[in-house]
């Protein structure tokens, strides 16, 4: 029977005052009884707009449905039939803005938690259940996805299902890409990561590390290898900073790097000898979801005051709502309509402050949010000892400078068409390589089109 609850089944969270000192996964998930609560507020709609809302098309009713009736195994399976990472996906995805934004119960109260539901599924198959052998009968062909992020794992997963060889070429020493170096432990623990990567191994996958394609190999002699077709899914790892003054001083760093040394090199732990600045003071320039990660971090690390620096107001802030309330909880300080001037620092080159301006909101600017000016003479001074830099990232010029044929927009991204494919035939693309920095669920809704579009062109090829 259908519960008419206009508020989600609440999930466990550890305490803020325990877990900013720790990096342990903050949201602890559901129980079965919870799990069961939640999936009978589901109106099961004959027309499921929160589907629509599915970059990767999950068939969102069918697998709320299996866990109405206890059958969580089968809740899994019927995600995973278009999802190759629910486990992930159901720890990062902003359903907020995606299939919980089209559910018929946010009308009059709070949406069906369709993100929770889907990690209690891949949580409760990974614990107590083993993926069963499937018969794929190899075609003989050969594709290789260049990045291991979920871009590059989707596009993978898809087409190792339908009998291609699959090898993934990933830079990094370990294969994840932004899941095990941009996302922190405690959002999405690094043994979630490994064992849906398992699960393509399974599949067929081949995984090379340490390979930098544009460096060791380039796209061109990798199809010479003998490769029908690749794609790129590398991802945005460049990052980008204001250039104001100060920004070479010691104590700065972007968060791309300070994300990396503390999730991909372990900088947290003490029996790694990771080097990181662990100042008592912050300053993390940004409102997005990386800058909350930043600024957590940071937190945990050991800093009395970690401060986000934004230039608009809350309203505006890209970071998921849940992601600020965390921070929040966390004594993450907001110093909000506020914009960096001059990093200062002391006669060693070191951090010691950084100058900022106040803001004021006027008109709405291309974006569609009011665009911030300057409040005259009410520059102040924040006594900090690090500034991290969450203000974007793009992708590498690396792979598009050593590709012959492939062209790139003003931004460096890689011009592909409705299809996914560059401007280099055989050659398709997909995730942040394309669109710059985005969400987990849009690359990965990419990697599926592209590799639904190299099975096409194979077949006809």
């Amino acid at each position: 029977m259908t519960d008419m609850s206009t508020k989600k089944t609440e999930m466990p969270v550890l305490k803020p005052t325990i877990r900013n000192k720790n990096f342990e996964e903050v949201a602890l998930g559901y129980t079965p009884e919870m799990a069961v609560a939640e999936a009978n507020r589901c109106l099961n709609c004959k027309n499921p707009m929160c589907v629509t809302g599915c970059p990767v098309n999950v068939q969102i009713p069918d697998f709320i449905k299996k866990i109405s009736e206890g059958d969580f195994e089968s809740a899994y399976l019927k995600i995973s039939e278009t999802n190759s990472l629910p486990a992930v996906c159901g720890r990062v995805c902003p359903q907020e803005r995606q299939c919980e934004s089209k559910c018929i119960r946010a009308i009059k109260g709070e949406s069906v938690a369709i993100g929770r539901l889907e990690r209690f599924a891949a949580d409760y198959f990974r614990e107590n259940c083993e993926i069963a052998a499937q018969n794929i009968t190899p075609n003989g062909k050969k594709v290789a996805v260049i990045g291991s992020g979920p871009s590059g794992l989707a596009c993978a997963g898809d087409l190792a299902k339908l009998g291609y060889s699959v090898t993934i070429f990933e830079a990094f020493h370990t294969a994840g890409g932004v899941l095990v170096y941009g996302i922190p432990e405690f959002r999405l623990p690094k043994a979630i990561v490994n064992h849906e990567i398992e699960g393509l191994k399974a599949l067929g996958v081949e995984i090379k590390t340490n390979m930098v394609i544009g460096k060791i190999l380039s796209v061109d002699e990798i199809i010479e290898m003998g490769h029908d077709a690749v794609f790129i899914g590398s991802g945005a790892g460049l990052p980008s900073f204001m250039g104001i003054e100060g920004e070479a001083s010691v104590g700065v760093y972007s968060a791309n790097e300070f994300l990396t040394r503390i999730n991909l090199m372990k900088a947290y732990r003490d029996d790694y000898d990771t080097p990181i600045r662990k100042p008592n003071s912050v300053a993390v320039v940004g409102g997005g979801n990386v800058a909350m990660d930043a600024a957590r971090c940071a937190k945990r690390l050991g800093a009395e005051h970690v401060y986000i620096v934004y230039r608009r107001s809350e309203a505006e802030m890209p970071a998921r709502r849940e992601e600020i309330h965390h921070a929040k909880e966390e004594e993450i300080e907001f110093k909000l309509l506020c914009n960096p001037t001059r990093i200062i620092a002391d006669a060693d080159g070191k951090v010691i402050g950084i100058e900022c301006v106040k803001m004021e909101l006027g008109e709405p600017d291309q974006s569609g949010r009011r665009r911030p000016t300057v409040i005259e003479g009410s520059e102040f001074t924040l006594p900090v000892e690090s500034v991290i830099m969450a203000l974007g990232t793009s992708p590498n010029p690396l792979i598009r400078s050593t590709t012959k044929g492939i062209e790139a927009n003003q931004k460096g991204c890689l011009v592909v068409d409705e299809n996914m494919q560059t401007t280099k035939e055989g050659v398709y693309a997909g995730g942040d390589a394309v669109t710059g920095a985005a969400t987990v669920i849009l690359a990965m809704g990419a990697g599926k089109t592209a590799a639904k579009s190299i099975d096409e062109y194979l077949k006809n090829k």
